[in-house]
């Protein structure tokens, strides 16, 4: 899909398998940074959707994957604008969100989006280690005061990462991340969330899934803390756990 005009202009890379239960709602998946649709936890939940017979929708952002574009020149709104044309691929269809990391919070603000637009579509949100104002709370507030004279004189800072090479954090990133911080709180979501989050994880602590749940403006939030786990929440019993998670939300009958 064709995202943007001009210099704005990015391909983006999707796969939406319809399935076979035209009722259930369609399992919409936004990844972490600098992951993407061909993650362990995507291709075990593609699988398990078919098994089931279930629809889901799976794109990279701009800069990852398979998907056009350059990581140092992305943003929040931009991802967030490729969230919103995936979303129109489904239609009237109800959706369940399922975000991970940056997708958690990529997937709070399309939720607040559907709530103040009065939209009925979503059923369910389920967050996967939510990195809710990740660019601010988890990279700029964590910086020292030198990487962030480099941030802002240089345009890039390439902090070391505990999965692969140096990735970047860059000053449009942390500046135009700051339109849409969710801290304020009282973000509306007409929905029910579940919230999966390792108390061993590096990345997204977890005392800040928990700060996340008072934000919300709903009563209907599950936060399930798993002791041994860390930011990736890909071991098998990890899987299985989030496929319960969301075939709770789309079959309660199924518990």
């Amino acid at each position: 899909m064709e995202i943007g005009q001009g210099d704005h202009g990015r391909r983006i890379a999707y796969r939406f398998d319809e399935g076979a239960s035209g009722n259930a709602p369609v399992i919409v998946w936004l990844s972490g940074f600098l992951s993407d649709m061909a993650s362990t936890k995507v291709v075990f939940l593609s699988e398990w959707a078919a098994r089931k017979g279930y629809a889901m929708l799976r794109f990279d952002y701009s800069g990852h994957g398979r998907s056009g574009g350059d990581i140092e020149k992305a943003s929040t709104g931009a991802w967030l604008e490729e969230a919103q044309e995936m979303l129109a691929l489904v239609g009237t269809r109800p959706v369940i969100l399922v975000g991970s990391s940056l997708g958690g919070w990529i997937s709070l603000l399309l939720a607040r989006q559907l709530a103040d637009s009065r939209d009925t579509r979503l059923k369910g949100l389920v967050l996967i280690a939510p990195a809710w104002d990740m660019t601010e709370k988890l990279m700029w507030e964590k910086m020292s005061e030198k990487t962030r004279n480099v941030v802002l004189t240089e345009g890039v800072y390439y902090a070391p990462s505990n999965y692969d090479d140096p990735y970047p954090i860059t000053k449009i990133l942390i500046e135009e991340g700051r339109n849409y911080l969710l801290a304020d709180g009282n973000i509306p979501v007409n929905a029910p969330v579940r919230i999966l989050q390792g108390m061993r994880d590096e990345d997204v602590p977890w005392e800040h899934s928990a700060q996340l749940v008072d934000l919300l403006a709903t009563d209907d939030v599950e936060l399930t803390l798993v002791k041994s786990a860390g930011h990736r929440l890909s071991e098998p019993a990890d899987l299985d756990r989030l496929a319960r998670t969301i075939e709770t939300l789309i079959d309660p009958a199924s518990v």
